[in-house]
C-alpha cells in the first residue's frame, strides 16, 4: 500500500488550494463582470443609477510625436439624478407606514421606516432631477477635458453644445458648458435645447420600438429569468410579521424591487442613509442580472435583437462624423457636446465598436459575463472622441475615450493604439452603417 507522509500530503493541500485559487481566477478573467465584483462593490449593482467612476481613471498614452488635439467629440449621460419620479420613493414609503399602522413591522422592518422617511426628506419634489452630485459630476468632466486638451479650447476655438429637451439633461449641459466658459472667459461657448435636435440625439428606429413593446420577442425569456433569479420571501419575512398583510395590495417581489432601486439611488443623493445591508450579496448580484438583461436586450448588442439596436445611434454617428470633418476642412479648433441619456450612450458605444460594448452572445447565463450595464452607461457616462494633427494637410489620428478611459475599436486595425487614422475608421463606419 502507498503510504503518504504528513509532508506529502501537506504539499497535496496546498497544491489542492493553488488550483482552486488558479480556477477562480481563470473564471474572473475571463468574464467582464463577475459576481465578485458586485460582492466586493454593492453600488454597481445600480447598473445606470452607478454613479460616475471618477476614482478609476487612468492616465493617457501621449500622442505620436507632432500630433497636437483640434477637436473634440462629445456625447455624455446627464451627470447623477434622483429617481426618475418622486413616487419611486413614496410608493415605498407608504407601504412600511400602512404596515406599521397595521402593527405588522418587525423591529427591522420599523428601522427601516425610519431611514425611508428620511430619504424622502431630501427626494420629495426632486424626481428626475440632476442631484448636487450630479452637478458637481458635470464641472469635474469639464475640468479634466479642459486640462487635458487645453489647445481645444483656445480663445477662438467654437465650442457649442446641444441636448435633449429633458431636464436634467439641459441642466449637465448648462453646469458642463458653464464651468469651460469660468476656466477660458474669453471662449466662445453656445448651448441650445430645441426639439430638433431629439432627431439625432434621441432616435429609435420603428424596428427597435416595436421590438421592445412586443410580448412575443423578448419579454417571455425575460420573465423566465426573473422567475429563477428574484427570490424575495427571505427578505419579506425580515420586514413583515404577517403573510396576509400583502394581499390585495402588493407583492413581495415588488417590495423587493422598490427598496433595491432606492438602496441604489442613494449614492447619487446628499444622505448618508444605506439600504444595502438588507440584501445578501446573492439578491443583490441576481436583481443586477435582471436589469443588465433588460438593458442589454433593449438597447444593445444583444443576439436576441438581431443588431437593430445599434440602428438608433446611427443618426448620431453621422452627426459626429459631420461636425469632425468641418474641422478638419476648416482647419479650425473646438468642441462639440452632446447631452442624453443612457438609452443613447448604450447604442452608440455599440455602434462605434467601444472595447467591451458591442458584444453579442444568446445565452441569458452569460449577459454579465459579456456586457455590463455600470460600465457602459453609468450616471454621467460620456464617450469621447479626441482628434488630433500635425498640420493642416497630414493624416488625422483618433483617440476614444469612454468614461474618460482610452478604450480600443478592435475591429480596425492599428500601428499606434489607442490611436486610429481618421480615414480607417471612416471606412469602418462607412460599411457597418450601410443599409
Amino acid at each position: 500500500m502507498l503510504k503518504i507522509s504528513n509532508m506529502n500530503r501537506f504539499n497535496i493541500f496546498l497544491l489542492f488550494l493553488f488550483i482552486i485559487g488558479a480556477t477562480s481566477c481563470t473564471e474572473q478573467k475571463q468574464e467582464q463582470t463577475s459576481r465578485y465584483e458586485i460582492f466586493a462593490t454593492p453600488a454597481k449593482s445600480g447598473g445606470t443609477l452607478y454613479a460616475y467612476p471618477c476614482n478609476e481613471i487612468t492616465s493617457k498614452t501621449p500622442a505620436p510625436e507632432g500630433y497636437q488635439p483640434f477637436h473634440i467629440s462629445y456625447f455624455g449621460r446627464h451627470g447623477s439624478r434622483y429617481l426618475v419620479n418622486d413616487s419611486d420613493y413614496k410608493n415605498i414609503l407608504e407601504i412600511f407606514m400602512q404596515a406599521d399602522s397595521s402593527n405588522v413591522l418587525t423591529e427591522l422592518g420599523k428601522n427601516v421606516l425610519l431611514r425611508l422617511s428620511a430619504i424622502w426628506l431630501e427626494a420629495e419634489g426632486n424626481g428626475g432631477k440632476l442631484s448636487p452630485l450630479g452637478e458637481r459630476q458635470m464641472k469635474e468632466i469639464a475640468e479634466r477635458m479642459y486640462r487635458q486638451y487645453p489647445d481645444v479650447f483656445a480663445e477662438d476655438s467654437r465650442v457649442s453644445a446641444v441636448s435633449t429637451v429633458v431636464e436634467r439633461c439641459i441642466h449637465s449641459m448648462e453646469i458642463l458648458c458653464s464651468h469651460l466658459s469660468e476656466l477660458r472667459p474669453q471662449l466662445s461657448v453656445s448651448w441650445d435645447a430645441d426639439p430638433r435636435h431629439t432627431s439625432y440625439l434621441n432616435h429609435n428606429t420603428e424596428e427597435a420600438t416595436q421590438f421592445r413593446s412586443s410580448q412575443n420577442t423578448w419579454r417571455i425569456a425575460y420573465d423566465q429569468f426573473v422567475k429563477e433569479h428574484v427570490h424575495s420571501q427571505r427578505l419579506f419575512t425580515s420586514l413583515f410579521n404577517d403573510d396576509d398583510f400583502l394581499r390585495g395590495n402588493t407583492d413581495a417581489d415588488y417590495i423587493m424591487w422598490e427598496l433595491f432601486n432606492v438602496a441604489n439611488s442613494l449614492q447619487n443623493m446628499q444622505t448618508d442613509v444605506s439600504l444595502y445591508d438588507l440584501f445578501e450579496k446573492q439578491e443583490l448580484f441576481d436583481l443586477w442580472q435582471c436589469r443588465n438583461y433588460s438593458l442589454y436586450v433593449q438597447y444593445a448588442n444583444a443576439a436576441e435583437n438581431g443588431g437593430i439596436m445599434m440602428k438608433n445611434a446611427i443618426p448620431l454617428l453621422q452627426n459626429i462624423i459631420d461636425s469632425a470633418n468641418y474641422f478638419i476642412k476648416n482647419t479650425g479648433k473646438g468642441a462639440t457636446l452632446r447631452f442624453g441619456h443612457d438609452g443613447n450612450i448604450i447604442p452608440l458605444a455599440a455602434l462605434l465598436h467601444l472595447e467591451n460594448c458591442y458584444n453579442s452572445v444568446n445565452d441569458a447565463q452569460e449577459f454579465y459575463k459579456t456586457w455590463s450595464d455600470f460600465k457602459v452607461a453609468p450616471m454621467g457616462s460620456n464617450i469621447q472622441i479626441i482628434f488630433f494633427r500635425k498640420d493642416a494637410d497630414s493624416d488625422v489620428l483618433v483617440k476614444f475615450l469612454h468614461n474618460e478611459n482610452e478604450t480600443l475599436i478592435p475591429p480596425v486595425k492599428s500601428d499606434i493604439p489607442p490611436y486610429y487614422r481618421w480615414r480607417d475608421l471612416l471606412e469602418f463606419y462607412s460599411v457597418i452603417t450601410s443599409p
